[in-house]
């Protein structure tokens, strides 16, 4: 067997089945392809979150389906994306001797242990978790949770809309993640507009890992233009929704629902701002909406602090640098945001 260069050969050789996710900003799946060449330095991770690479690593036997191993690895990364050539080593290293036991019925559970006080293991909360588990049932072809029977009972309109508290979110997670299964998506749709804020939100931030099914990205345009002019809707139930419709399909749709959250004063909020900083990149590849944003974030709630800080995390992303900085250059910018950038980098912007 030839020796393995790297994590993906070294998996690869266990004879398991490798499934890898991002587990950054939202989850969503990894080509092992692509994930070899972040390994071997060919390319920077397109997806970098507070300067790391956030990823999950599914593995199991197909002849022992319910025996499967998770590597949550969060792998720090230089100033162009590059994954940091010493962490991949290090992290190569302890777990070359616990891989070659991978998936055995009596090792498995040794090789979880693998990352056991490992510095580049981490916990992810319960919402990604869930989204990963519902991911993960679907991709090793095993039914969905206990839970999810109920959220398609709910969002068929099959039992009360105050029966919200006995939806788990690990339903909804399943829900999402199978939005094309039978009605689920035309069902879902259907019941957005009347539900209650609370299950709605957790929907909505649920969405934000798929690319919702067209029916559902209009009702939550729909509500979402509604809650921008109603006067106690809350700065968390826009950035819910901001977050559900960020990975639409239809890009235009998605930067001119932007724009109206923008052009609106739940841009100042700090949530609002958080959402679009970190779930709408690719809206924000855009000269108009980057200067947009840019203004309302040097004038918003967050302040000097959380001006600087989404700034920083936004030009670690090369895009994002690009729009940011032209946004700096522009002679009609205001007074507020040159003050921003000069107190941003030590200076004053003329």
């Amino acid at each position: 067997m030839t020796a393995p260069h790297s994590l993906i050969d070294l998996l690869r050789q266990s004879g398991s089945q490798l499934r890898i996710f991002d587990m950054g900003r939202r989850v969503s799946k990894l080509s092992t392809d692509e994930f070899y060449k972040v390994e071997m330095g060919q390319i920077s991770y397109a997806t970098p979150y507070l300067h790391h690479a956030w990823v999950a690593l599914l593995m199991w036997n197909p002849k022992l389906k319910d025996q499967n191993v998770v590597w949550f690895l969060k792998l720090p990364l230089d100033e162009q994306g590059h994954l940091v050539s010493a962490a991949r080593d290090d992290l190569y290293q302890r777990l070359l001797q616990n891989a070659s036991n991978l998936l055995q019925a009596d090792k498995a559970e040794e090789v979880q242990d693998a990352l056991k006080d490992n510095p580049f293991s981490f916990t992810p909360d319960a919402e990604k978790m869930a989204i990963f588990h519902a991911n993960a049932s679907l991709v090793m072809n095993n039914p969905a949770s206990q839970y999810y029977e109920f959220a398609q009972q709910y969002t068929r309109a099959e039992t009360p809309l105050e029966n919200w508290p006995s939806l788990g979110y690990q339903g909804l997670a399943d829900l999402v993640i199978r939005q094309d299964s039978g009605n689920n998506a035309e069902a879902l749709a259907q019941r957005l507009a009347e539900m209650p804020a609370e299950p709605y939100e957790a929907i909505c931030t649920a969405l934000e890992n798929v690319a919702p099914d067209h029916r559902i990205f209009s009702a939550i345009e729909k509500r979402l233009h509604t809650s921008l002019t109603t006067a106690d809707t809350s700065s968390d139930h826009i950035a819910a929704q901001v977050r559900a419709i960020s990975n639409g399909r239809n890009l235009s749709s998605v930067q001119a629902l932007l724009c109206d959250v923008l052009n609106s004063e739940f841009a100042l909020e700090a949530e609002v701002i958080a959402a679009i900083a970190t779930r709408c990149s690719h809206a924000l590849d855009n000269e108009a909406i980057m200067a947009l944003f840019l203004e309302q974030l040097a004038v918003g709630n967050a302040g000097q602090a959380g001006f600087s800080r989404v700034l920083a995390d936004l030009m670690f992303t090369p895009e994002l640098r690009i729009r940011a900085l032209s946004a700096f250059r522009n002679p009609e910018r205001s007074d507020a945001l040159s003050e921003a950038i000069g107190e941003m980098f030590g200076g004053h912007m003329s």
